[in-house]
């Protein structure tokens, strides 16, 4: 899933890692060779 804007929040499913965009560059968040899941 592609990072859209700042403030978004990411999980990894594999490890628990959880990511707060700060600045949005685009782009595709990934963790444990696996995409991150877009937490709403």
């Amino acid at each position: 899933m592609a990072v859209e804007k700042a403030g978004e929040h990411y999980r990894c499913n594999v490890c628990g890692n959880e990511v707060t965009v700060t600045v949005a560059g685009g782009g595709t968040l990934v963790c444990c060779g696996e995409d991150m899941e877009l937490l709403t």
